[in-house]
């Protein structure tokens, strides 16, 4: 009867530890089912970014041996794209204007009257401003009005020429076949001084 009892103290030992193990395991597990059950909603607010850290909750059983359980989390991301500027309030309206420069533009002077020196002399003059002179020539007919030709997108030189020279804004023209001047290809603006410049001109030769 002696030897018996030491087994059944064993066994009884064994019993509690069990016990015990299971005792924290569904303490753990009922945690757990709190936690989750309890853990606040994330709410997505624009602009917001939210992002749960998973958790990792221990739990220690009897006899030395331990537990841990962890848990993924789920994060929520909501990103809203802001748009800019609300209402009209501090609001600038703004016009911008390009300038061609002059040195980027090139001007060749047509003499359309019988009169010498006039393509050289306003060549010299238009050229003050700054603009790319091409040598002056002859015009293939002579021309009572004087004129500006401007080639696509030369316009606004061409204005600036003309107001220089004196000549009126009717005659700022688009360059075309119909140019009383040959030899121009490429050229970006064409000035035709006629016999009305030619009056009010003095020239030297």
């Amino acid at each position: 009867m002696d030897d018996e009892q030491p087994q059944t103290g064993m066994s009884g030992s064994l019993s509690v530890v069990r016990a015990v193990v299971v005792l924290a395991v569904f303490v753990a597990a009922v945690a757990l089912l709190v936690d989750v059950g309890t853990r606040p909603s994330v709410s997505s607010l624009p602009g917001a970014v939210a992002t749960t850290v998973p958790t990792t909750t221990p739990t220690t059983a009897g006899a030395g041996a331990s537990s841990t359980t962890t848990t993924a989390a789920h994060s929520s991301t909501t990103t809203t794209a802001a748009h800019g500027g609300h209402g009209h309030k501090g609001s600038k309206s703004t016009t911008t204007t390009t300038t061609i420069a002059p040195g980027s533009v090139s001007v060749v002077v047509a003499n359309a009257t019988s009169v010498n020196g006039l393509a050289a002399h306003y060549t010299t003059v238009i050229g003050a401003g700054g603009w790319k002179m091409g040598t002056p020539i002859d015009a293939a007919t002579t021309e009572a009005t004087s004129a500006v030709y401007y080639a696509s997108g030369f316009q606004e030189p061409a204005a600036s020429i003309a107001t220089t020279i004196g000549v009126k804004p009717t005659q700022v023209l688009p360059l075309t076949t119909a140019t009383p001047v040959s030899g121009v290809t490429g050229v970006d603006v064409v000035v035709v001084i006629g016999a009305d410049l030619a009056s009010t001109t003095t020239t030297t030769t």
